[in-house]
């Protein structure tokens, strides 16, 4: 009986080790990612001394929050082979359209000017979703166009002035606590582990990819793909402006320029997490890692006192190293 067991056990080791091999080789680029990720913690833990306090911890936390947010849903826009461009427009209209519709009364109306903002974010993405899918536009030039909309409008409707002293109801999603925890950080994890489920266990999840791996397929194999390219764009337009409300909340003021650079900067922390810019192959955790990789990296330039303009090149060349592994990986594959 003891001989048998002896030889179960070694018989399930080279299965186990064969199944490490398949995730490793599955998930080259983002195990590649996590190990530069935790590389670069420990690194800075040696050489900023204030890097691992609990202070700076949190710091970090809210840095990544409002690209992170966004980053969900470049993840999915981008695993079908488009791009959204106009996300830092998305991002400050929603939030200045919203915020005007608040105070607009004798007195601020909180709830309005949320769900304002939510549907303000959503019809623009919606809009970016049906030129894209149903006008077969480049997603590049829409979503650009869209980005030199959206700002324009952003300045046009406040004068480019910024709207001051938000109503305390309003602050609560970028200020409250629940114990410990900020209400930002729990929308962060929440949507995180949402979006992972949409990807990883949804019909329309597995439609993305397969939209993003060959869109003719897809669509002969009886995928709505104008519907389902349509979707992530919605996606991502409430996602900008649920980091437009955590964001104004926070700092507490709605400024015109609220939102400026996250365009690439979620498109960084998408490619950095290993997912193709030619759509189909990707994951959500590889963007988490992503996001926290830049966060970490811009976080721990600053600690060191680099000058602010080698920070760029950092980060530049974080990108570009991350996307020829993914390129190398896939030749591979």
């Amino acid at each position: 009986m003891a001989q048998q067991g002896s030889t179960t056990i070694a018989a399930q080791a080279p299965a186990r080790a064969g199944f490490f091999r398949r995730m490793l080789d599955e998930y080259r680029v983002e195990t590649a990612m996590l190990g530069a990720l935790v590389l670069l913690c420990v690194v800075l833990t040696i050489f900023a001394p204030n890097f691992a306090t609990a202070g700076n911890l949190r710091n970090v936390l809210w840095q990544v929050t409002g690209v992170g947010i966004i980053a969900i849903g470049q993840t999915i826009v981008i695993l079908t082979g488009g791009i959204d461009l106009s996300v830092g427009g998305i991002v400050a209209f929603s939030a200045m359209a919203g915020g005007l519709i608040m105070v607009s009364g004798d007195s601020p109306n909180v709830p309005l000017g949320i769900v304002a903002t939510l549907l303000i974010g959503l019809a623009v993405g919606v809009v970016n979703g049906l030129l894209i899918a149903y006008g077969r536009l480049a997603a590049f030039i829409v979503t650009l166009g869209m980005l030199s909309i959206t700002t324009s409008l952003t300045y046009v409707i406040s004068d480019a002035k910024s709207i001051v002293d938000l109503p305390d109801g309003y602050r609560v999603w970028g200020k409250g606590m629940l114990g410990n925890i900020p209400y930002y950080l729990l929308t962060f994890v929440i949507l995180f582990i949402l979006g992972q489920i949409f990807l990883t266990r949804t019909k329309p999840g597995r439609f993305i990819y397969a939209i993003g791996s060959n869109e003719e397929a897809a669509r002969l194999s009886g995928v709505n793909t104008r519907l389902y390219k349509t979707l992530p764009y919605a996606i991502t337009g409430v996602l900008c402006a649920i980091s437009a409300i955590i964001l104004s909340g926070k700092l507490g003021a709605i400024d015109p320029d609220t939102g400026t650079g996250f365009e690439l900067k979620t498109i960084a922390a998408v490619v950095i997490g290993g997912t193709s810019l030619f759509g189909g192959k990707g994951t959500m955790v590889g963007t988490l890692i992503g996001v926290f990789l830049i966060g970490f990296l811009n976080n721990g330039l600053n600690l060191l006192k680099v000058n602010a303009f080698w920070q760029g090149t950092a980060v530049g060349v974080v990108i570009i190293l991350s996307v020829l592994i993914e390129r190398l990986s896939r030749s591979r594959s």
